[in-house]
């Protein structure tokens, strides 16, 4: 799909990934780009920066999405490009004696902002995309949904799930014209990141999220489904798949190492 001239919508914009992904579908040349965050601090700094449109919404809430996309359509015109960009992170603890440590409201939160967005945004466009002939998503995940997260397992299990889904999207609405990208990189210089412990994410090396955005850029215009911005994913992915014993033990020790402190690169979690 070519970026000109297109409609898009990202949330989790207020910073990080999805501010970056504004400037970059701006730099592209698209026509109108709404940034959506909760922070409504965050969404006019990011709307002044460049120039597009700044709307407040809780992505976890089904009618605030459905609100939102009904505002932006009626003002703004049909969205060509939903990017379902926000995310959380919670519930991390490398040294944990139990991997379901973290309370029901983390685990809730996670799987409403990591997976229920993403539903959410397709229940309420699919309808619309599909009389129009098509449509695209591009759903912000992460290589902890293709492979695994140490010490963050509600992280994870939700971005797995995340995966699931947009895989289901895309196989069923391709005949209608609509495509579907997950974007799913390893260590992104961003307050998410720096939020949570240390861990195997970063062995294979911290990119900006400019970088990022660029890489998302590319990949939407080739319709490519799975867009890595750290490449080496696919190579654990595949040693995965090949031995899915032999990945999990791999996994093990690489847990052990960060529990001793004596931390390895080529963690591809």
């Amino acid at each position: 799909m070519r970026i000109e001239g297109q409609r898009v919508v990202v949330t989790g914009a207020a910073g990080g990934i999805g501010a970056a992904l504004c400037r970059a579908f701006k730099a592209a040349g698209a026509s109108t780009v709404v940034a959506v965050d909760i922070d409504r601090a965050g969404i006019a700094a990011v709307e002044k920066e460049f120039g597009g449109v700044g709307l407040r919404c809780d992505v976890s809430v089904e009618t605030e999405l459905a609100d939102l996309i009904d505002h932006v359509e009626s003002r703004y015109g049909p969205i060509s490009i939903f990017c379902s960009n926000a995310g959380v992170a919670a519930g991390f603890d490398l040294a944990s004696e139990n991997v379901a440590f973290a309370p029901n409201a983390v685990w809730e939160r996670s799987w409403a902002i990591n997976v229920m967005a993403h539903i959410y945004a397709a229940r309420a466009l699919l309808p619309r995309m599909r009389e129009r002939g098509g449509g695209y998503f591009l759903n912000t995940v992460s290589a902890a949904g293709l492979l695994s997260q140490i010490g963050g397992a509600a992280y994870a299990t939700t971005k797995h799930a995340a995966i699931g889904f947009a895989e289901c999207l895309a196989i069923a609405h391709r005949d209608h014209g609509i495509r579907v990208s997950v974007l799913c990189p390893q260590a992104v210089d961003t307050k998410m990141l720096h939020s949570v412990p240390k861990g195997p994410q970063w062995g294979d090396g911290l990119i900006s999220a400019d970088a990022v955005a660029a890489m998302a850029i590319e990949g939407i215009e080739a319709e490519r489904f799975l867009i890595l911005p750290h490449p080496e994913v696919a190579r654990y992915m595949q040693n995965k798949t090949n031995d899915y014993d032999r990945w999990i033990g791999g996994m093990v020790k690489l847990q052990r190492s960060f529990r001793s402190g004596s931390q390895t690169d080529g963690a591809g979690a």
